[in-house]
Formats: C-alpha cells, sequence, structure tokens
C-alpha cells in the first residue's frame, strides 16, 4: 500500500508523486518500523496522540491523526478534499475526523484493490487455534497472511488488512464477536468467501446478552458470503445453533463433526495425552486413518475444521495430513515441570465453561494424580452460576484435588462437593497468591496440574511461579 491509496482512500482523489509504499500501519508507537504509518487512536488510558513523535523517531514515515498537534513536521488536512500540489516529504502528518475510521476506511479500500480469497472465522472458543491450523495447511500451496495474535477486531482487523501486499493469494482472519453487527462490519471490510464457525458458547453473554445474541451476532459471517458456488459457510453440525445458520446463508453449507451425516466427520478418537490424539477421517469414499501432536480430543474438531478448508481451496489430502501431522502451530496450552517434579498444564490464557470443560477431558487422559487450579470464569452474563456449577461437575468427575480461586470459584467449589468430591479434597483460595502458596508446598512428582482461569484472574502467576528454571 502506499501514500497515495491511503489519500485516495479517504478523499477519493488520488495524488501524484505519492508512490511511496507504507511498511505497515500500527497502532503501537513501540510496534513501529522503517515505512511505517502509525495512527493516533484516543484511547481510555492513553491517547496515541502523544506518541507520534516517538513513532517518527522509530522511522514512521506517516501519522494518521484526529487532532491538531504542534509537531516540527508538515501536516495534510484530509477532512476538506483539497491537496496541495505538491506532497512534502515525510516524516508526515495526515489530518483526518476519526483516526480509528480512517484506519477502516484505507483497509476496506485496499482489500477491494486485491485478487486474493479470504478464510474468515468466528465462535465462542478456537478461533485462534483453528487460525492458525487453516494458515498452516493452506500455506501448503498458496501464499498465505493471517492476523497475528487476536487482532480480530474493528481495529486490529484493519491493520491486518494493511498488511496484504498483491503477492498474497490467500487471508485467514480471525474475527471477534461482542456486540451485534460487529462481525457484519468486519465482513464489509475484508469481504470473506470461506466462513468457519466454530460453536457458540457462553463466553461474552454479559456483553451480548444471551447465547441467541452470541449465535445471532456470529451469524453475520454466513449471512455475509457470497452466494454458491463462489460462498462457503464451514459449520459446526455438532452444535444446534450452528446447524441451524445453515438457514441464514446463500453459500454452500460443508458440514464438518462427529455426526456421519457431516460431509467430513471422524470417528474411533483416542486420546493419547500429551502425545496428541489419534482418529479416523470420513470424506465422501475416503476414510483415513491420522494421528496429530494436538493436545486433547477437543482438537480433532479444529482438524476437521482446517481439513475441510483445504478441501474446500483444492488442496490434495497428501498436502493437508503433511501441514497436520508435522505443523508448527502453537498451542495455547503449555507443558511444564515445576521444582517438585509436578506436570504443569499451563492454559491460562482465557476460560469458558466450553474450554475448561475441554481442558479438564485433556486432564482425564493423563496418568498421575490429578489436581484442578480452577479460577473465575468471567463475562458469562445470565449463565454465570450454571457455567461455572456445570466445571465443578466436571471437575469432581476428573480432578483428585480441587484448587477453586476467586469469589466465582467457590461457585465451582460447592458444585464439585455436590457432585460427590470430598471435602478435604476442595480447597477455596481468594486470590492467586494463596493458590501459590499451597500448592508450592503441596505437590508431588506425580501430580499433573491443570491452572484454567479467565485473563482478568492472572491465573498466569501461578505457572510462573510454580514453573522450574533450569
Amino acid at each position: 500500500m502506499t501514500l497515495a491509496d491511503v489519500i485516495e482512500a479517504l478523499t477519493h482523489h488520488r495524488p501524484s508523486g505519492a508512490g511511496k509504499v507504507i511498511t505497515e500501519a500500527v497502532i503501537d508507537s513501540r510496534q513501529v518500523i522503517p515505512g511505517s504509518m502509525f495512527v493516533a487512536l484516543p484511547g481510555e488510558r492513553s491517547d496515541g496522540h502523544d506518541y507520534v513523535l516517538a513513532a517518527f523517531d522509530h522511522g514512521a514515515n506517516y501519522a494518521l491523526i484526529q487532532r491538531d498537534l504542534s509537531l516540527p513536521y508538515p501536516c495534510i488536512d484530509l477532512r476538506q478534499g483539497a491537496l496541495p500540489a505538491e506532497l512534502p516529504e515525510p516524516p508526515l502528518c495526515l489530518r483526518v475526523d476519526d483516526s480509528l475510521k480512517a484506519l477502516q476506511r484505507a483497509a476496506r479500500f485496499w482489500r477491494r484493490k486485491l485478487d486474493l480469497t479470504v478464510v474468515a472465522i468466528t465462535g465462542s472458543v478456537g478461533k485462534s487455534t483453528t487460525k492458525e491450523l487453516i494458515a498452516e495447511v493452506l500455506g501448503q500451496r498458496y501464499r498465505t497472511l493471517k492476523n497475528p495474535g487476536n487482532l480480530n477486531n474493528e481495529i486490529g482487523l484493519p491493520l491486518s488488512l494493511l498488511r496484504l501486499g498483491k503477492g498474497h493469494q490467500v487471508a485467514v482472519l480471525e474475527m471477534g464477536f461482542y456486540v451485534p453487527g460487529e462481525i457484519a462490519f468486519l465482513c464489509d471490510l475484508a469481504l470473506p468467501r470461506i466462513g468457519v464457525i466454530t460453536n457458540v458458547g457462553t463466553v461474552h453473554a454479559e456483553r451480548a446478552g444471551s447465547q441467541e445474541a452470541i449465535a445471532q451476532g456470529k451469524g453475520e459471517l454466513v449471512e455475509a458470503l457470497p452466494p454458491a458456488p463462489e460462498g462457503v459457510a464451514i459449520l459446526n453440525r455438532d452444535d444446534a445453533w450452528v446447524r441451524e445458520m445453515a438457514h441464514r446463508t446463500q453459500a454452500r453449507v460443508f458440514y464438518y463433526g462427529l455426526d456421519p451425516e457431516a460431509d467430513l466427520w471422524a470417528d474411533e478418537i483416542e486420546g493419547l495425552g500429551l502425545d496428541g490424539v489419534r482418529f479416523r477421517l470420513h470424506y465422501r469414499n475416503e476414510v483415513l486413518h491420522l494421528r496429530v501432536p494436538m493436545i486433547g480430543r477437543h482438537s480433532v474438531h479444529t482438524v476437521l475444521r482446517a481439513a475441510a478448508v483445504g478441501l474446500v481451496m483444492g488442496l490434495t489430502w497428501d498436502e493437508i495430513i503433511t501441514s497436520l501431522r508435522y505443523g508448527h502451530t502453537q498451542l495455547r496450552l503449555v507443558a511444564v515441570r515445576t521444582a517438585s517434579g509436578a506436570l504443569l498444564l499451563d492454559d491460562t490464557y482465557n476460560a469458558s465453561p466450553e474450554s475448561t470443560l475441554a481442558a479438564l477431558n485433556l486432564l482425564s487422559e493423563l496418568e498421575g494424580r490429578k489436581v484442578a487450579v480452577l479460577g473465575d470464569m468471567l463475562e458469562l452474563g445470565p449463565y454465570e452460576q450454571s457455567g461455572h456449577e456445570m466445571v465443578g461437575k466436571r471437575a469432581a468427575e476428573v480432578a483428585d484435588e480441587l484448587v477453586a480461586v476467586g469469589m466465582l470459584g467457590r461457585v465451582i467449589a460447592a458444585s464439585a462437593i455436590r457432585a460427590g468430591m470430598v471435602e478435604s479434597a476442595v480447597h477455596e483460595m481468594a486470590d492467586t497468591n494463596q493458590a501459590i502458596e499451597y500448592l508450592k508446598s503441596h505437590l508431588g512428582a506425580n501430580d499433573v496440574v491443570l491452572v484454567k482461569g479467565s485473563r482478568g484472574m492472572r491465573m498466569e502467576q501461578i505457572t510462573a511461579a510454580l514453573e522450574h528454571r533450569q
């Protein structure tokens, strides 16, 4: 993307002599690389306008700003559409009414100049791992870009789109959902041809209102897809909310799951603990036996999604299986050892009832005395009580000991006891510090310890304190 593209996107006038390439768009001055465009966004805690000078010092060529600044660099006012006869050399500020809307307009414009296929992924659980694995599969044949980390919202997705070059053939983009209309807006920016829905859970129900509202919001993706045969909606047949989304799209529907009625399905699933998972794939008249290094039986659904996209994009089974067996997709769950020799399963990135149940299922596959360290699951709204009770019940079935952290951890603990876990094996901790002190003196070499909770609980402090460093 060039400066001329940005100015044309924002003013509908394309200047001459503005062919300097913009290497990347960033909102953090610490991430600036030479040739970047820094987008100054006002925020609750800090204002990006305070860091424009730092961005220029780090090599940025341009800055999108929405308020006047006193800087020793030229500034072009794009609000009136009139441009100077000759553009100044960078560093250069571009004055707009709203820097976020300007970023989004630039991304929308740039996407429409590119001839590529966008694969969009949304769902309550498993979006990021699915994105990583799909990008790994498609990368076997196509030059593929994926949005880094969790840049999946109205700020992150435009930044990702501006990283696309004319050599890219595919973009794999995760899309987050918090409020109705958000995914429809992201789809208008990205123009996906293939949409993948993982599931509809209860995470973010506090903001969305209900599971019905979450399903409605996630389904905006399939509504935005082009009609068949160009558009393809890849839907989880095992999730009733997702299955029903077939009625909301004109795209071709491709079902995946464990249901033999799906287009691509799996059976004979065998969890191998930290050694991965083994299962059998069925597609049309083909049956394939597969073992992948991904952890937990729930990973089979992730594999099915990636394989489905690969099939839709015309990849051979050899290409798909090579990436699944030998790829480098990083899971958020990490296994480390404590000083006492206990095996620590660090799954502290975030938590919902669905992802916590999946983690507990993995714990059940492993050998040793099983300890579940579970913190509050936040933003569940009306599902707060039932979600924590569900997790407590499953913890009682799986774990030998439960360490419940936080106010809502008490609900997990009470549910576990009601489900038959002996009270002496259930320990309530007010915060992570208490949990750390208890675990330091109570873990043995034969223990397998799962640590999981919402990001706001800072459960990663537990794993950091317990991990043995050479």
